[in-house]
């Protein structure tokens, strides 16, 4: 069943009409491309092709000055997920000599299904690479959603990164996962208020994104081993013994 909106074409204008999907397409193609989503870079690379193909006897030319336009923005896109650039740019050179060669629509289309294959090969290819945007992009986001219910996808997706990408590098660079590093976000987030405030444990237990306080209680005493409360009466005593000290 095809899930994306139908995009009439006009016989007296079809380059208009294409080019006008290829646009609306474009940013959903390159995300997938950020995020690793192989599969769905590809179901839009074939949604954009069979358009194409009801141009008509224009589609040749109309593929062929689309296809320059995608090599660019992909070859972006896949350096921003973790391709080597230097890779990057060679594959572009042969690309566009490869492209410069073809004609047939049919090969064109089919040109443009192994560039794509390349370049996601190339991506998976860099696994020491990090994006360190990327990361504290993710790390920023699940440290202001610490009140949500917040998970691992929805985190990666919006850091442009595959959730199994996203996984990995969190394991590699923290030695957690993703459940171990929010659960520590939580717990450093209360231990400020804790410190700095004057909520009660519930309210804290609600803004740090735990779903009860006798939950919070348990997972807090399980990373600081002490309670919520214990924590704070030592931390008002710390603090009434620096001031006494000369």
């Amino acid at each position: 069943m095809n899930d994306f909106p139908a995009v009439p074409l006009l016989e007296h204008r079809p380059y208009d009409r294409i080019r006008e999907l290829y646009l609306f397409q474009e940013p959903m193609l390159m995300a997938a491309i950020r995020r690793g989503d192989r599969g769905e870079a590809r179901r839009i690379i074939n949604h954009v092709l069979v358009h194409i193909y009801s141009a008509g006897e224009e589609r040749s030319d109309l593929l062929k000055g689309l296809l320059l336009e995608l090599v660019v923005m992909i070859s972006r896109a896949a350096v921003e997920a973790g391709a080597a650039q230097s890779e990057v740019l060679g594959m572009n050179f042969r690309f566009l000599t490869e492209l410069a060669a073809l004609n047939d629509d049919e090969d064109l289309a089919a040109w443009l299904r192994k560039t794509l294959e390349n370049v996601f090969s190339t991506i998976e290819r860099q696994e020491d690479f990090t994006p360190p945007l990327l990361i504290g992009k993710a790390l920023e986001f699940m440290r202001t959603n610490l009140h949500r219910d917040i998970s691992r996808d929805e985190t990666a997706r919006h850091a442009g990164i595959s959730p199994s990408h996203f996984s990995r590098l969190l394991k590699e660079r923290t030695g957690r996962s993703f459940t171990e590093l929010l659960r520590q976000c939580r717990v450093d987030l209360a231990c400020d208020l804790l410190r700095d405030s004057e909520r009660s444990l519930a309210e804290i237990a609600d803004v740090c994104g735990f779903c009860d306080q006798s939950y919070f209680t348990r997972v807090f005493q399980d990373v600081k081993g002490a309670t919520p409360k214990q924590f704070r009466a030592n931390g008002k005593l710390n603090g009434a013994e620096a001031v006494r000290r000369p």
